[in-house]
């Protein structure tokens, strides 16, 4: 059983069940939640909004069949990434066995986060772990680069969300009624600025 995923309209609430290879249309991000929070833009489109955090996760064998998934945001005195953990935790996954795990998230972990996703992979290094951010959360900050930089140097992939993972996570996670992704203005281009900013932080002494 997998916790209701964001978007469903009752958050939190309730639980239901995922089989490998179907779609719950019920559970799905909505297509304007998707494009709200996932959008990699700089500055937050007219309307105004709140960007919140958002993560979506695919946990997978090695011979690529996907075991589970679902959808996290941010809570109070819980950020997604801690409700992830939980998750994962609850799975009793084998530990003779290997894993893959690819995460797409709104915001990159914050300090905090980054730590306990660090020692989460460093007491189950059967798990291979893959972040892919759509957008940096004050990376101009030197406790938040560090704790990218503590990720990278605990083996844990982190990236910066390109048209294939947006692509991706529109057809894993969204009640897109079999439409096509369609990428909004300059997605490249800010997801290729948003990318070496990301290789500066993750490459620079501190």
């Amino acid at each position: 059983m997998t916790e209701g995923w964001a978007g469903s309209g009752h958050p939190g609430q309730g639980a239901c069940v995922w089989t490998p290879g179907t779609r719950n249309t019920m559970n799905l991000l909505r297509e304007v939640l998707f494009k709200q929070q996932f959008g990699n833009q700089p500055r937050v489109p007219a309307p105004y909004y709140r960007r919140k955090t958002y993560l979506c996760y695919q946990l997978k064998q090695r011979n690529d069949l996907t075991l589970d998934r679902g959808c996290f945001r941010n809570k109070k005195q819980r950020h997604a990434e801690i409700r992830f953990i939980d998750k994962i935790n609850s799975l009793d996954l084998n530990p003779s066995q290997s894993y893959k795990i690819i995460c797409y998230i709104t915001w990159s972990p914050c300090p905090n986060c980054a730590n306990e996703l660090v020692n989460f992979i460093t007491r189950n290094n059967h798990l291979k772990l893959e972040i892919f951010a759509s957008r940096l959360y004050f990376h101009w900050i030197k406790s938040f680069k560090m704790g990218l930089q503590d990720l990278q140097n605990a083996g844990i992939s982190v990236a910066v969300m390109t048209h294939t993972e947006f692509e991706d996570c529109w057809e894993q996670f969204v009640d897109n009624q079999s439409r096509p992704f369609q990428p909004w203005d300059k997605l490249e281009q800010y997801s290729a600025s948003i990318r070496r900013r990301l290789q500066r932080i993750l490459t620079a002494p501190i």
